[in-house]
């Protein structure tokens, strides 16, 4: 097998990867995708992708580290969540990943609310902090797939133009 292929097969797995991880939360997503596209771009001698859209590709990659983050944590501190509904989110998610769609649904908002229940005892108070911390984690979530796709047009347009 031609090397070249190989490379670009990998760079292929990578974005793939990365793209699940977008809405799998295991996974570092946007950049699994930055390092795919920038491997096909090495395998390809940087002739079709260069330094300006590469530059590009990754600083919406930091974008959506930056966005994931904001959202997230804009969401619990909105309504005050404590240290461990946000960890209860993160916590959830993961556990969500085990029961298909409706757990990466669920997970977060079970976990922040059982977080935060923990914490302040409070049920009204752990509903209302669960469904921030919810929407918070959505939103990025929206956000960090806008920018795959973004990223995933800007190097097409790239690539064939």
């Amino acid at each position: 097998m031609d090397p070249t292929v190989f490379w670009y097969v990998l760079a292929a797995i990578l974005v793939l990867v990365g793209l699940a991880g977008v809405i799998l939360p295991a996974l570092p997503g946007l950049p699994l995708v930055f390092v795919g596209m920038l491997l096909a771009a090495w395998a390809g001698d940087f002739e079709r992708i260069g330094p300006l859209v590469l530059v590009l590709l990754g600083l919406l990659t930091v974008l959506s580290i930056v966005a994931d983050f904001l959202a997230t944590a804009a969401g619990a501190k909105r309504v005050g969540a404590g240290p461990m509904a946000v960890w209860g989110a993160a916590l959830g998610t993961l556990a969500g990943l085990f029961f298909g769609p409706l757990g990466l649904i669920a997970g977060p908002f079970i976990g922040a609310l059982l977080g935060e229940l923990w914490h302040t005892r409070a049920l009204r108070r752990a509903a209302h902090v669960g469904l921030a911390t919810w929407v918070g984690l959505l939103l990025g979530t929206v956000l960090k797939l806008a920018l795959a796709f973004a990223m995933l047009g800007l190097f097409v347009l790239a690539w064939f133009f």
